[in-house]
């Protein structure tokens, strides 16, 4: 599959759209916090978007998944331009290190410490400062103490999904063409 002129198929499509509809329903229902700090379970779906599809087409699906969510089911402070700059970015570094690439413990640390250190803690916080007028560090440390908190899970749980022979299989049915 060439990703920067994909032709997606139907079964395409509809994956992707239940994926899209997956992320939306865990970032409502099984996410928590506050306006500055929110834990979600998202990544392992936007991980399988990317992973799945590539960079361009899981960045797309991503933003969609944001614009769609915060418009259907709110957010703090309303919809923002940012934060689906920031889920596009998220999805295009999972599929840059994992779109047709062996999944290995070296690949998830390296996408969880650039996605965690530079979208979540860096641009995000930035995101918030901006959309808030906040200041940087009365924002930053709290926000980077979550992020460092989150980077075990996140490979734990990226490590564990990857190698689930269920969602492996529906991968392989994906790549049939």
């Amino acid at each position: 599959m060439n990703n920067l002129g994909t032709k997606l198929t139907t079964r395409d499509v509809a994956l992707l759209g239940l994926l899209v509809a997956m992320d939306i329903i865990v970032g409502k229902f099984l996410s928590f916090g506050v306006w500055s700090v929110r834990i979600s379970l998202t990544f392992i779906i936007v991980f399988f978007m990317a992973a799945w599809f590539g960079p361009i087409v899981g960045g797309v699906a991503s933003a969609i998944a944001d614009i769609v969510g915060t418009l259907l089911m709110g957010g703090v402070g309303g919809y923002f331009v940012g934060f689906t700059i920031s889920a596009f970015i998220e999805a295009f570094i999972y599929g840059i290190i994992f779109y047709d690439k062996k999944v290995s413990f070296l690949r998830i640390l390296c996408a969880v410490l650039i996605n965690i250190l530079v979208v979540d803690a860096l641009l995000n916080t930035f995101w918030i400062m901006w959309l808030y007028h906040a200041l940087f560090w009365s924002v930053f440390p709290v926000r980077i103490l979550k992020e460092l908190l989150m980077i075990p899970i996140q490979v734990i749980l990226l490590s564990i999904v990857s190698k689930n022979t269920v969602l492996n299989t529906l991968k392989n049915h994906v790549r049939l063409r």
